[in-house]
């Protein structure tokens, strides 16, 4: 028993140390900030639960059934990691050219404040997965991090199947809470930073999320040439 409990903890561990960079709650946190900006606090933080949800879920999915399901559609994970990465470069390249100076604040004269409210938050709510939660929190990284980790169990007795995947999840938890704990306390953070600095961030997060891109799409066109190298 000690030992499957010192193998848990262990992978647990693991599994929240290769997550952390790849999902990186706090630098993410930044970067989807400008889509909360015209939420107040209470919707904000229902949006936050929602993308922490859906977060969770990919993540769950990933490990549960994922193979399977790239199986079924005969997608590799170099495969993923290309798409992902192209389509994090797209968010990133988007953001860096986007004009800033003319923010839409178009409105109907006779809108009240509530229906302006309501009407922010449903247009950001069509965004809550896409892209802000994939890819831009739990990508194509985070995607084939998971596959590799779990991977390492698959192959193994049925019960250090179930250890791997157990403590896989307590660190997806893990997680999940640092996201909703920085997404959700963005706009304090950026009190103490002041909204020149503000920008600057949001600007220097965009370009390394568009490097990011860049990584995760290069890894992927790396591993299908030493695949198709190998299969040869």
């Amino acid at each position: 028993m000690p030992e499957y409990l010192n193998s848990f903890i262990h992978l647990v561990f693991i599994g929240f140390v290769a997550l952390f960079p790849v999902v990186n709650p706090v630098g993410t946190a930044f970067i989807v900030n400008p889509y909360f900006e015209s939420l107040t606090q209470k919707e904000r933080l229902n949006a936050v639960k929602k993308i922490t949800l859906y977060a969770f879920l990919v993540c769950m999915v990933t490990l549960l059934i994922g193979h399977w399901i790239l199986e079924l559609f005969g997608i590799s994970i170099p495969i993923i990691q290309l798409a992902g990465g192209i389509m994090i470069c797209k968010i990133g390249w988007e953001s860096l050219s986007s004009d800033e100076s003319e923010p839409d604040t178009s409105t109907p004269v006779n809108t009240s404040d509530a229906e302006v409210v309501s009407a922010n938050f449903t247009r950001i709510e069509g965004q809550l997965f896409f892209p802000i939660t994939f890819p831009m929190t739990t990508g194509a990284g985070t995607i084939a991090v998971l596959f590799t980790l779990s991977a390492n169990g698959a192959d193994r007795a049925f019960s250090n199947y179930l250890i791997n995947i157990g403590a896989l999840l307590i660190s997806v938890l893990g997680i999940c809470i640092l996201i909703y704990l920085f997404f959700a306390n963005t706009k304090r953070m950026i009190s103490y930073i002041g909204s020149r600095n503000e920008k600057i961030i949001n600007r220097l997060m965009s370009f390394l999320i568009f490097c990011v891109g860049l990584q995760i799409a290069s890894g992927g066109i790396i591993n299908l040439v030493k695949t198709h190298f190998l299969m040869k």
